[in-house]
């Protein structure tokens, strides 16, 4: 597995646990103690930083910010932008697609 690989996967395993654990205490901190919650830009931010994909299954099964349009419309945007750029990196991080890249490519 090339190395540009193993980097993005371990990110983004960092960022979705992370996004879970504050995912979750949010919700019992809007339950137990309201002065203490997570903000929801801090939620957005975490989630657009590479967490979006296991807050927004973790959201749907707890049952939290599924009101917010926010949430729910981000989200998944947030989700295929990981996808796309995850799949653009390692495609031009590739030796043989990026001397391609560059050889195709003129530049003005």
């Amino acid at each position: 597995m090339p190395q540009s690989i193993k980097i993005q996967l371990i990110y983004f395993s960092i960022m979705n646990v992370i996004g879970v654990i504050i995912t979750v205490y949010d919700k019992i901190a809007a339950k137990a103690v309201p002065r203490h919650r997570v903000p929801e830009k801090a939620l957005i931010l975490f989630g657009f930083l590479g967490g979006a994909l296991t807050m927004y299954i973790t959201m749907l099964l707890i049952r939290h910010k599924i009101r917010k349009k926010k949430f729910m419309i981000s989200f998944p945007l947030f989700i295929v932008l990981h996808l796309l750029i995850f799949l653009a990196v390692n495609f031009l991080v590739s030796k043989n697609n990026m001397r391609l890249f560059f050889e195709n490519f003129k530049f003005c």
